[in-house]
Parts: structure tokens; sequence; C-alpha cells
């Protein structure tokens, strides 16, 4: 069996797999999901300055040896200093794509895809609006015909609650989850709106306790986490999304939709979450949540289907034989 032309390479957060993914199959060439783990001391180093990456493997990780593919797609920090090195042994065999910012030179890769608030620049970096995902309107009408039924006792206005959590810049406390709970029960009562919530695995389970609690009495379905994943039927068949400030990966896919997106505060952030979530703001994307359900409208957010459009252009550029023109 042939190798896959395409590696989609990344350390296992979910974010990172979502957009290698998601340009992957932008970029449609048959592609394979690699994910590795660094072991000490190479995952603290500076992906260009770790020496001989491919030897500091753990084993928990796949394997990562010849034939090196065509394309490889890497995304987050950890990924970085096994991408360089594939890049290296390849030879110019293999295009190096890196997405988000891989604090690093931007030469180490033949293009860097960054979210245009980390405000990187450079003659191989195309920045984007948003992070890059997987989902796109052919997936959300499929996932929204499949979910239909399920959720079809639910009222009308229906709102997908996405929450996230804990993470480098943001806290959710029990207070916090509280507050969040209270307003979504406050639809429920007041706009007669039906509720679709789903937490991550950063939530925690006291906090996740208090949304179970709290909004299961109001009506609402509360994903458990067991059997199938709503999420994207969840994007699919929601008038309106709510979800908190903390994910950059959750606002991005949640404006794939074209529906008003309302962002919940967390405790925290940082001048990068900051700039991020100003420019949706402005562009009239998102708006913070106020507890009412507003309505507006933008052209989805779907920049994974262009990029893929730009890395097939350079993937011909370099398989067209040295000196030729067209007729």
């Amino acid at each position: 069996m042939a190798e896959p032309a395409c590696w989609a390479l990344t350390t296992g957060e979910a974010g990172a797999v979502s957009q290698a993914a998601g340009l992957a199959e932008a970029v449609g060439l048959p592609w394979v999901a690699k994910r590795i783990e660094l072991r000490r001391p190479w995952r603290w180093l500076p992906g260009h300055l770790c020496p001989q990456p491919l030897s500091g493997l753990g084993p928990g990780g796949d394997r990562l040896a010849p034939p090196w593919p065509e394309l490889l797609i890497s995304c987050g920090r950890r990924a970085v200093a096994a991408a360089i090195a594939i890049r290296r042994r390849a030879a110019g065999g293999t295009f190096a794509v890196h997405v988000q910012h891989p604090h690093v030179p931007t030469s180490y890769f033949d293009m860097v895809v960054p979210p245009r608030h980390d405000r990187l620049a450079g003659a191989n970096v195309h920045a984007t609006r948003v992070a890059l995902h997987g989902i796109t309107a052919a997936k959300l009408a499929k996932a929204g015909a499949h979910f239909r039924v399920r959720f079809a006792h639910l009222p009308r206005p229906l709102v997908a609650v996405l929450v996230g959590g804990d993470s480098g810049s943001y806290r959710l406390t029990p207070e916090t989850a509280r507050d969040l709970a209270d307003r979504l029960a406050a639809l429920a009562r007041e706009a007669g709106a039906g509720l679709i919530v789903t937490a991550s695995r950063r939530t925690g389970e006291r906090n996740t306790a208090i949304l179970r609690a709290r909004l299961g009495a109001a009506g609402a379905e509360v994903w458990d986490g067991s059997g199938e994943n709503p999420y994207l039927g969840m994007l699919a068949l929601a008038d309106h999304i709510v979800v908190t400030a903390d994910s950059v990966s959750m606002v991005s896919e949640a404006c794939a939709t074209g529906k008003p997106v309302h962002v919940f505060p967390l405790p925290g952030g940082s001048a990068r979450f900051r700039r991020f979530h100003d420019a949706l703001s402005a562009e009239g994307v998102t708006r913070p949540f106020s507890g009412r359900l507003d309505s507006w409208s933008y052209p989805p957010i779907v920049e994974a289907e262009a990029v893929g459009a730009i890395v097939r252009a350079k993937l011909e550029t370099r398989r067209a034989p040295a000196g030729a023109a067209g007729g």
C-alpha cells in the first residue's frame, strides 16, 4: 500500500489536530494523521535549536520514517522540531506547511499559516482571520439532516452552547459557570429558547456538574460525552451559538455557520486573545453574550479551502518540469 502523499503532524491537542486535518482535507491529497510526543529535554527546546528531534520521539506516538510525504502539514509549537527535521531529511522532496505561529524563523518552512492576531509577516506567510478547521457547508448540511430528529423536541430558537475551560490565558471558575448557566436558563424561561450544551475536557467535573444541574432543570440537552458526538449537528441546527472566550478553535468553528456567535467572557485573557475577539467583533461576526438573543448574519468564514487552493498551486508549480512554460 502506497504511503499517503500528505502527513498532518501534531502532538495530539484537539485544536491542532482539527487545524492540520482541516487543511489536509482542503488540499485534497490522500493524507494520514501523525501524532507524536517529544521526550524531555526535546519538548522544552526551540524547534530550530532542537538536536536530532526524531531521536527524541516518545513511544506513545506514531513512527516517522521514509518515504517522506510530498506535503507535510504541522500544527502546534511542539510539532515544529520534528517538522523541520523531516523537511531537512527529505532534501527538497517535502513541501512543509506549518499552521499557527511556529516561534522560529519562517524560513524553516515553505509556508506558514498563522492567525492574523499573531501579527506574523513574511514572504511565505499567509495569515488567516480565524483558526483553520475542517467544517464546511456540506458537512453542516449532512450533520443537520442526521441530528434533526434527535433535537426536534427542543423549542426554538435553538441555542448551541460550546463551553471550554481553563487554559493558559483563561479560567473557568464555579462562579463563572453558575453565571453562564443562570443566563442561559433565563433565556429558556423568558425567550422560550431551546438549549443544547457541550462541555470540553478543560471544563472540569465540578463546572460540568454545575451546568448539568442548572440547565437540566431548564430543559436543556447537556451532552454527557457518551454516544455519538453531536457537535456538528449542534452547529448546523442552532439559530444562535454561545461560546466561551477561551477557545480560538471553537469560536472559529462557530463562525463557519454564518449564524450569530455570542462570546461569553471568562476571567483572564491576553493581548493576543483581545486582538482575535476585537477583530471579529469589529467585522460584525461576533458579539459579547449579553443574555439576549440579538440576531445578525455575515458570510460564513471557511478559510481552509482558500489556503488549500494556495497549497495545491504551490505543489503544482514544484511538480512542473524545470523551464516548463505555458503553450
